[in-house]
């Protein structure tokens, strides 16, 4: 077997190093992001059916209406990391700083929103005449932790760009321990019930965020950047993010028409869905750790005026891509008797399941090079491409999901939809990653290039 030249192989190793030094501890904080719901579902579950459903409804409504920013944390990730690659810090931190700004302005506007329409939210949910009091309390008290929720989405992407992954695990473990503490002693300690899991969220929210603010003031004051709001930059911030929003909104209708065709299928079906989404976004989790790695190195490599360097590791990040996609593949065909149980004992559920899973197997490494590039392009700041592409797999997709029902298809079927959705987006990225029009160097992207 011919080795690799000595020189290819120190460079290979050093990409190694860099994305493991990135992804692992990415990996880590992103894990202990949902572990704040199962703590509070953990705590609530007890105090009863209504209070449990209550706190259902309005977590999925939290959680969808933060997600929909994650662009905080990516475009801030990709604008700093250009800044750090061309030795500019203080702009890399002024830039941050313009990102956390605009993420108080946007909780300031979402917490006021949810404070007036949480009673018509909860109702819009379908939430029974027991449940809707609890989640009307659950949402009016954590939406005062929105602001701070953003602004940890943002202070992480500063984190991230700056190459520093491992702040953002400690914070999120701290965060999570916190968390777990505060609910049992509000809810229990103190008697407070649902409205105790609200305010433990929301302290341990702001807890992070001011860890995370105090991180970040002191990077400026020791490199002389301004914290003061500079309207320019927020607005900067702001168009840099709308592309990266459509994205995710895109990507989010997806999943919401996935789950909608599920439910038309029958109750085993949706059930068995629900078990196959929660596994193929645990997975998710372990692939976008490695995009986020991207996000942080492309933009470097971009900011440093290195373009080889940004192809190189776009390479070797693809092939990690490749390898954690056959891994995490594997794991799913080999853990299947083990996990399947964990989930239900209904046979016909059972029977749903157990087809889907191999579906979703395969498919893992597609989805692996998919987040792979996906990071990269983040990194490169195309967001637009991004945007259209994501446009265009939720074109294809929607009319095959929908056709799952009416054609005889089960959820074999759906999550075979799934996986060409997946074949899109990868058809869609690579193109554009061989294409090389996405390497723009220097430290800020040029506004249409």
């Amino acid at each position: 077997m011919t080795r690799a030249p000595a020189p290819r192989r120190r460079s290979l190793r050093r990409h190694d190093r860099e994305i493991l030094a990135l992804a692992v501890p990415a990996f880590g904080a992103l894990v202990a992001e949902p572990l704040f719901v199962m703590a509070d579902s953990a705590i609530v579950g007890h105090l009863g059916t209504p209070q449990l459903a209550g706190l259902g409804v309005a977590a999925a409504l939290l959680t969808s209406a933060v997600s929909v920013f994650v662009f905080l944390a990516y475009a801030t990730t990709a604008a700093v990391a250009r800044r750090v690659g061309a030795g500019d810090l203080p702009s890399a931190i002024r830039q941050g700083m313009d990102g956390i700004w605009l993420a108080l302005i946007l909780g300031a506007a979402v917490t006021a929103a949810v404070l007036l329409a949480a009673p018509a939210l909860a109702g819009l949910f379908g939430s029974s005449p027991t449940a809707a009091p609890y989640a009307v309390t659950y949402l009016r008290i954590s939406a005062l932790g929105i602001p701070a929720m953003l602004a940890v989405l943002a202070a992480t992407g500063v984190l991230r760009g700056l190459q520093d992954t491992r702040t953002p695990l400690y914070v999120a473990v701290g965060g999570f321990a916190a968390n777990a503490a505060l609910n049992v002693a509000l809810v229990y300690g103190a008697g407070l019930g649902i409205a105790g899991s609200a305010w433990g969220t929301v302290i341990a929210q702001c807890a992070m965020a001011a860890v995370y603010l105090t991180v970040v003031v002191r990077g400026a004051r020791r490199h002389g950047a301004s914290l003061r709001p500079d309207a320019a930059g927020i607005r900067a911030c702001a168009r840099a993010g709308v592309p990266l929003l459509v994205r995710t909104l895109s990507l989010r209708a997806v999943l919401l028409i996935a789950t909608a065709v599920a439910a038309r299928l029958g109750d085993e079906d949706i059930a068995a869905h629900q078990v196959v989404l929660t596994l193929w976004s645990l997975l998710a989790y372990a692939l976008d750790a490695i995009a986020i790695a991207g996000q942080a190195i492309i933009g470097r490599y971009l900011g440093a005026d290195d373009p080889a360097g940004a192809r190189a590791a776009c390479r070797r990040m693809v092939q990690w891509g490749i390898a954690s996609g056959l891994v995490l593949g594997l794991l799913v065909v080999a853990g299947r008797p083990l996990f399947v149980p964990l989930f239900t004992s209904d046979p016909a559920v059972r029977d749903a399941l157990l087809p889907a899973l191999l579906v979703v197997a395969v498919s893992q490494p597609v989805a692996g090079v998919v987040f792979v590039l996906d990071g990269v392009l983040m990194g490169a700041g195309d967001g637009p491409y991004l945007a259209w592409a994501m446009l265009a797999t939720l074109g294809v997709f929607a009319p095959v999901a929908l056709l799952v029902p009416s054609l005889g298809g089960g959820l074999t079927a759906l999550w075979w939809a799934m996986t060409l959705m997946m074949t899109v987006r990868l058809a869609t990225l690579w193109q554009r990653a061989r294409s090389g029009r996405w390497i723009v160097t220097g430290a800020v992207r040029a506004s249409g290039s």
